[in-house]
């Protein structure tokens, strides 16, 4: 072959993505519910004045509006089955018919290109029997461009169609997805692109490896179309050949199994390993933001056998060494550590990522994970260090040590470092007779002001129905209680008397609660149990005390009264 009869071949090459568009509706995969729909609809003549087609970059959205255009004037009537190419069909697929009118909404974000659109609606399509307007990615036209489009989307005259298409829907205003029938395209799974991709494959000529094509679905991420360019990027690389070695190269992805290894040796807590596994992959030319999404990607693998394991034992994405290994990890590591793992490792990526060295920030997330692996939580702690307590052993131990020493012995916790109040049966009346009887009112008819009023402005000193007595906070206004008035009276139906004494009264419940949470605080300091932890662990903090919202006493309750929790 001669250099010009090459560069001809060179010039008229198609991508993948657009030589294998589809070009009937039978053709789109894993929109079936859309289809269904459409196909019910334009039987009975029940069509749209204008669809909305929303979803991820990739998964069809400019394709399937070309295709409702086209079926929308196709042969003697609107169909979705179009087995043979009619007369507007192919220059409608090429996006070169004069009746249908294909724009970018990101280059014609004005009220001027609405108007055009508004201005030629009212004349008839020239060659076909709809005139059809698709515009994409509609959610980036201006809010003056939107109100302009409004009525004219509402009540089109009966020869125009519109088709709009958006990746970020919520964008859209709810006044154009009112007037719109809406589909939601799917983001397409790992296995279901695979598939698609080993049968282009086939009609190339080219020999794929199916971990090749697993890997390539997995990174498309749901799209179609990145996962042909990622093919069409494979073929050249690989000389004509998909070779999962060379994807992996080509994307800067390491083996699975390699991936795996990481993975124990990491569970196991050998930081020493992982800092010599992750350097290794580095050499061979693995991302080091890369390897950790792979190894976060396989501890969701792990818990997902661990929570479902027959059906995610089915992903045909997944290879023997991940099913196999996999399903062997999710018997040995408990659910505690797998989603502190899946913690770390999201935050650990994102740090990775914006670090001038991301080899060095990913080992230090390795060193965190493992120094993590085997630490009990919270409420295994407790049991933990109750048995070395009863033990008598004085000697400090390592949290790795405790846990060795009591793994797999279960033990009952015979006290609590909290214990949950209890709760009064619900009244069906209501009486009226405290504070808290009208912190709950505010709260119900959801005013958040009086309620903050209430609880943080006013020392309540009697309450009755129709009659409340109390005292001002300073920095009060001084028209608060009438406030007050006039809201119980509209929230209750009944008349209210609001009395402002000069002081008395109790404490504001906020006070109250800070003070409740401060004592709880210190009493939770001082169990014996914390005191423990904080003795076999230097340098542990306690960094919150939860409060239940029940727990504070009623507002006339004297401190002296008050019960011990």
């Amino acid at each position: 072959m001669d250099d010009t009869q090459s560069g001809a071949n060179a010039a008229g090459y198609r991508v993948l993505a657009r030589k294998y568009r589809p070009r009937t509706f039978p053709d789109l995969i894993g929109q079936e519910a859309m289809v269904r729909t459409l196909t019910n609809a334009f039987a009975s003549g029940r069509i749209a004045q204008g669809f909305m087609l929303t979803g991820v970059r990739g998964v069809g959205k400019t394709t399937t509006a070309r295709l409702i255009a086209r079926a929308l004037n196709y042969g003697d009537r609107p169909a979705i089955d179009m087995p043979d190419m009619g007369p507007h069909c192919e220059a409608i697929l090429e996006s070169r018919h004069m009746d249908v009118i294909e724009m970018d909404a990101a280059s014609n974000t004005g009220v001027d290109n609405m108007r055009e659109i508004i201005d030629s609606v009212r004349y008839a399509p020239v060659q076909a029997r709809y005139k059809v307007y698709i515009i994409d990615e509609v959610h980036m036209l201006s809010k003056s461009a939107f109100n302009a489009l409004l009525k004219t989307l509402e009540e089109p005259p009966p020869h125009v169609k519109f088709i709009f298409a958006t990746t970020e829907i919520n964008k859209v205003p709810v006044t154009i997805l009112s007037r719109c029938q809406r589909f939601d395209l799917k983001r397409l799974d790992a296995a279901l692109l695979a598939s698609h991709y080993a049968g282009i494959a086939v009609k190339e000529g080219v020999e794929a490896e199916a971990d090749a094509l697993a890997m390539i679905a997995r990174a498309a991420e749901g799209s179609v179309r990145d996962g042909l360019s990622l093919l069409d990027q494979a073929i050249a690389y690989g000389e004509g050949r998909v070779k999962a070695a060379d994807v992996a190269s080509m994307l800067g992805l390491m083996d699975r199994s390699r991936i795996i290894d990481l993975f124990e040796t990491v569970m196991a807590g050998n930081a020493k390993g992982a800092i010599e596994e992750i350097e290794a992959q580095y050499q061979g030319g693995g991302d080091p933001a890369t390897i950790l999404s792979d190894l976060a990607d396989y501890v969701h693998w792990v818990t997902r056998l661990k929570v479902v394991k027959e059906g995610a034992l089915a992903d045909s994405s997944r290879t023997e060494a991940e099913k196999t290994r996999g399903a062997e990890h999710a018997q040995k590591c408990g659910i505690a550590h797998l989603t502190r793992a899946w913690s770390m490792l999201l935050k650990g990526i994102r740090e990775t990522e914006l670090h001038s060295d991301p080899l060095m920030a990913a080992e230090m997330v390795l060193i965190r994970l493992c120094h993590a692996a085997d630490l009990p939580g919270g409420e295994e702690l407790a049991k933990i260090v109750k048995q070395a307590q009863s033990s008598e052993r004085v000697v400090p131990m390592s949290a790795r040590e405790l846990l060795r020493n009591n793994s797999e012995t279960p033990v009952e916790s015979q006290g609590s470092l909290a214990v949950k109040p209890q709760v009064a049966a619900p009244t069906e009346t209501r009486a009226f007779s405290s504070l808290k009887d009208l912190i709950a009112l505010a709260t119900e008819k959801r005013d958040i002001k009086l309620k903050t009023d209430l609880e943080s402005l006013i020392r309540p000193i009697r309450v009755a129905p129709g009659q409340f007595e109390l005292a001002l906070e300073p920095g009060a206004h001084a028209g608060l209680a009438n406030e007050i008035g006039r809201k119980l009276e509209a929230f209750t139906s009944m008349r209210w008397i609001v009395m402002v004494a000069k002081d008395g009264g109790d404490k504001p419940v906020a006070r109250q609660r800070q003070e409740a949470k401060d004592n709880l605080f210190m009493t939770a300091r001082e169990h014996p149990d914390v005191q423990a932890v904080l003795k076999r662990f230097p340098g542990a903090e306690i960094i919150d005390v939860k409060l239940p919202d029940d727990s504070l006493p009623p507002p006339n309750m004297s401190e002296s009264d008050e019960e011990p929790r």
